[in-house]
């Protein structure tokens, strides 16, 4: 019975720790002339990612690599078609020239690279598929390449910021616990809601895979939805953006990385099939920019992005 009056709670401290997480890292932007896209890129992806990294430890740990590897491709295309699908159908969702002509390829690249890895040893004598612990290191390095080039865009923004900026008179203190208040109700939140869903999909007998690649899923990306549907709600739309893209990157190389190093990670050949639902995302991500007016997604293209992902979640189902 605690299980599901926690899955219930789960939803509030989600609710309320986005809008705390998003007031604080806004502050925070407008005090020290930080785009809020980057912002959305580092302090609030890294937070929002925290529970699938600490579902995928536990997964390594525990020996549950197929929760591991479907929570991540799960999450990530959730991110993509959910998350920015919900947002956009708030407000309008403006893409700067960064995140379409390099985050997002980067966050394509990095989907690719994970498929190459795993799918590596069919070009070799190996007879299983897997991420292997070198694997997840080089996952690792190019997660290090993401945050030098993140570095590299902070200081050109901060350089381009002119003296006019609004400052905040938030007190950094304030702004400081505002993001840790709500990084600690999203990690709650999202872990009750997550093992309330993950009990009750248990009972219906459900997989592991399909558990991880939707429940858990799902579950983990709370934060991310709640944090960019509170951000795009609030107008601070490169916040929501960032933290989506972001958030997909953290996934693959860090978390996916991490996970690796501590256990190898066997990979089922379905998995490519999850893989190539990433790309198609991303690519959908890509041309709903391109042809619309303007650099943006509008409210349109997010009814098609959660129709989309509505549409996977369905074929799941049938698959699992």
């Amino acid at each position: 019975m605690m299980v599901y009056i926690l899955f219930v709670l789960g939803f509030v401290f989600l609710i309320k720790g986005a809008d705390w997480l998003v007031d604080g890292a806004s502050n925070i932007a407008q005090k020290y002339n930080v785009s809020q896209m980057i912002i959305g890129l580092t302090i609030v992806s890294f937070g929002t990612s925290l529970p699938e990294l600490l579902v995928n430890i536990n997964a390594s740990v525990t020996g549950n690599p197929e929760l591991a590897i479907g929570n991540i491709f799960g999450s990530n295309i959730a991110n993509i078609l959910l998350i920015l699908g919900v947002s956009a159908l708030i407000t309008p969702l403006p893409i700067t020239k960064n995140i379409y002509f390099s985050e997002i390829p980067f966050s394509l690249v990095a989907t690719l690279l994970v498929g190459f890895l795993a799918n590596a040893a069919l070009f070799t004598d190996e007879r299983s598929l897997a991420l292997s612990r070198l694997d997840g290191i080089i996952l690792l390095v190019f997660f290090v390449l993401f945050m030098g080039y993140i570095y590299v865009v902070f200081k050109s923004d901060k350089s381009e910021l002119t003296k006019e900026t609004t400052v905040s008179t938030q007190p950094m203190g304030k702004s400081l616990l505002l993001i840790l208040a709500g990084l600690v109700g999203l990690y709650f939140g999202g872990d009750w809601v997550v093992n309330g869903a993950t009990v009750i999909a248990e009972q219906f007998g459900l997989s592991q895979t399909f558990i991880g690649l939707t429940v858990v899923a799902i579950g983990t990306s709370l934060p991310e939805l709640f944090t960019s549907a509170v951000a795009a709600f609030k107008k601070n739309t490169d916040i929501a953006v960032g933290n989506v893209v972001g958030s997909n990157i953290f996934n693959l190389l860090w978390i996916l990385g991490v996970s690796a190093v501590i256990r190898p990670l066997p990979f089922d050949v379905a998995s490519n099939t999850d893989i190539v639902m990433i790309i198609f995302s991303s690519t959908l991500l890509i041309f709903a920019v391109a042809v619309g007016k303007g650099a943006r997604i509008v409210r349109w293209e997010g009814a098609l992005f959660v129709a989309v992902y509505v549409a996977y979640i369905v074929y799941l189902v049938y698959r699992g």
